[in-house]
């Protein structure tokens, strides 16, 4: 703990990385050593800035060359996109990588591409590690932590809800809400992969109750809007798609074990009016003795309800242990308890 900062590069500064970047600049356990953005209008512009902090006197540049050729530790590496080629030049740059979008654990799905970054692992002699929130820690470290508390296990839930009326998005069309629910029903504004990117989370639990999973069934539902919603940036009208409900299980021995539950909203006034909670996770572990756990954002000074920045800070309170760790990649299981750095100042 007494060693010097760990010099690290924010890579994309969408909302994960602009949270990111704020903990780089304001935690005195880090160093920034540089910023990669991908919008033009961010480019030659000051980390402070874009990140409402002081001048840091590091230029953020779109330069993929410039932040190879730097002298870092990790890169915290965040775009909208995956991009397992450029993470494999990083990571073989002699830098490690600690990244929100995975892969997460080595499911039968992601073999290739966890292959391809463990040999650029062993080549750079560093570590790669996908941190997410869910999948990665809400669905899958979460859950298994809390199964220690059990003398027998039926079944696994966990519940991921968001309110996007009070946790605004830039991605509220994207993400299908507004559209006619025939039309979305029938083409899903969500990857035709989810359930596989989820499974990583599933398969984690599941070999960790020594288990394997079956088969992984997945379901989807929509609610429609009793009226016009209006938020931030436009409207939903009345009969459109105003709430979505993913779900995926993991079978186990001819029954589900592991089933996650997505719940998307804008606001409350749909039909049908879902019972899912507010925004936050709740776990819920059937059997003997059940037991159940919520976590969300705390209350502000205001009153107001804190929009968590889990997705970023979940990945950079584990920057200090990924450094320090021998070369590969690295699931939560790897890792261990994580010791974040800074964080009491």
């Amino acid at each position: 703990m007494s060693r010097k900062p760990y010099r690290v590069v924010q890579w994309a500064t969408g909302s994960v990385g602009t949270t990111a970047l704020r903990h780089f600049i304001d935690n005195p356990a880090y160093e920034l050593a540089g910023v990669f953005v991908t919008s033009p209008d961010k480019v030659g512009r000051d980390a402070g800035d874009l990140a409402e902090r002081p001048a840091t006197g590091i230029i953020a540049t779109n330069d993929p060359e410039a932040i190879i050729a730097l002298d870092a530790d990790c890169v915290h590496f965040a775009p909208q996109v995956e991009d397992i080629d450029v993470m494999c030049r990083i990571l073989r740059s002699g830098k490690n990588i600690v990244s929100p979008l995975g892969p997460y654990y080595p499911t039968p799905r992601y073999a290739g591409q966890i292959e391809r970054l463990e040999a650029a692992c062993q080549e750079g002699g560093v570590s790669f590690h996908g941190s997410g929130i869910h999948p990665g820690f809400a669905g899958d470290l979460v859950p298994l932590t809390f199964t220690r508390l059990m003398d027998r296990i039926e079944r696994i839930h966990l519940y991921e809800v968001v309110d996007f009326l009070d946790n605004p998005s830039h991605y509220i069309e994207f993400m299908g809400f507004g559209r006619d629910p025939a039309d979305l029903l029938a083409n899903p504004a969500r990857s035709a992969d989810a359930h596989l990117i989820f499974s990583q989370s599933m398969a984690m639990v599941v070999e960790g109750l020594g288990k394997a999973i079956e088969d992984v069934t997945a379901s989807f539902e929509v609610a429609t809007a009793t009226h016009d919603i209006v938020y931030p940036g436009g409207m939903i009208r009345s009969g459109t798609v105003g709430g979505q409900h993913y779900e995926w299980s993991a079978w186990v021995d001819g029954k589900p074990l592991v089933t996650y539950h997505c719940f998307w909203t804008l606001g409350r006034d749909m039909e049908p009016r879902w019972d899912c909670g507010e925004t936050g996770y709740r776990v819920v572990i059937e059997g003997e003795l059940p037991l159940e756990m919520s976590f969300r954002g705390g209350l502000l000074a205001d009153g107001r309800r804190s929009y968590p920045g889990w997705t970023g800070l979940l990945g950079v309170t584990a920057i200090g242990d990924v450094c320090d760790a021998g070369p590969g990649v690295l699931s939560h299981m790897d890792l261990g308890i994580v010791r974040p750095r800074g964080l009491v100042r």
